[in-house]
């Protein structure tokens, strides 16, 4: 199976911690030179020291708040001219970042509904719109969303989230559609309970509304996956390096589950 990344570079959105840096140490070991994207320039910046280069590669990163589209999308033209990129093209772009609050969705405030938008989808947008021209001239590419089982089934007292990842899994089906004739893949990574920030933060909120300790609330959690455990971020990593790779060419369009089997549906 082919997965070596060679040659490619990647820009890796909320790499400096949880899921998002397990996706870039694990495309850096299938050597790619990874471009880190986060907020926390000391985090960005110990992350990129720590990351294999098999093959030489430098890795590089930029600060960039995903909560302000527009900034992002200036950061990445800088990032684009600097000529500090191995190559004139970033080949793998996977879109993550973190995701709202909790809470009831009829509860939910109009503007975070909003602020999520910018933050998920159109900051999504911009980035393609930046990077899909290269890819094109280069005859290959691979966007790779990180997103959420939630796209499938809704997970309870997460209203925001919810809906706007729904949101995202359709723009992401539909540029699949449009880009695929171009050697472009365009894919859904939808991560289960991940042992992150975020599912420390999800326990935090149950248990403050049910007034339960967070043991109990955790271990309810775990009883909900047939594998009896949270995913840990390297598992998650796993799935989109091979979506990432020249071995998954042929795989665009699809929501890929990884969840331990906790999933109800197809």
């Amino acid at each position: 199976m082919n997965l070596d990344l060679t040659g490619r570079t990647a820009l890796v959105g909320g790499s400096s911690q949880g899921i998002g840096r397990a996706v870039a140490i694990e495309l850096a070991r299938l050597g790619a030179q990874v471009v880190l994207a986060a907020r926390d320039e000391t985090r960005l910046a110990e992350t990129a020291r720590s990351l294999p280069s098999p093959t030489g590669a430098h890795h590089r990163w930029m600060a960039a708040d995903f909560a302000q589209p527009t900034r992002v999308a200036e950061a990445v033209d800088d990032l684009l001219a600097s000529g500090t990129l191995a190559t004139d093209t970033i080949h793998i772009l996977v879109n993550n970042t973190g995701g709202p609050p909790g809470g009831a969705v009829l509860a939910a405030d109009p503007g975070a509904f909003r602020a999520t938008f910018e933050q998920h989808l159109v900051v999504n947008q911009l980035l393609a719109q930046r990077l899909v021209p290269g890819m094109r001239a280069a005859g290959w590419g691979r966007i790779v969303n990180i997103i959420s089982t939630s796209v499938k089934a809704p997970l309870p007292n997460l209203g925001v989230s919810n809906t706007i990842r729904a949101a995202v899994a359709s723009w992401a089906k539909t540029l699949a559609t449009e880009l695929a004739p171009a050697g472009i893949t365009v894919n859904n990574v939808l991560p289960g309970a991940t042992r992150t920030g975020r599912l420390e933060a999800i326990i935090g909120s149950r248990a403050h509304t049910t007034g339960r300790p967070l043991d109990d609330v955790e271990a309810e959690m775990r009883r909900e996956v047939p594998m009896g455990r949270f995913a840990e971020p390297h598992e998650v990593a796993a799935a989109v390096a091979f979506l990432a790779s020249p071995a998954a060419a042929y795989i665009t369009g699809i929501n890929l589950p990884v969840d331990g089997g906790r999933l109800p549906v197809l």
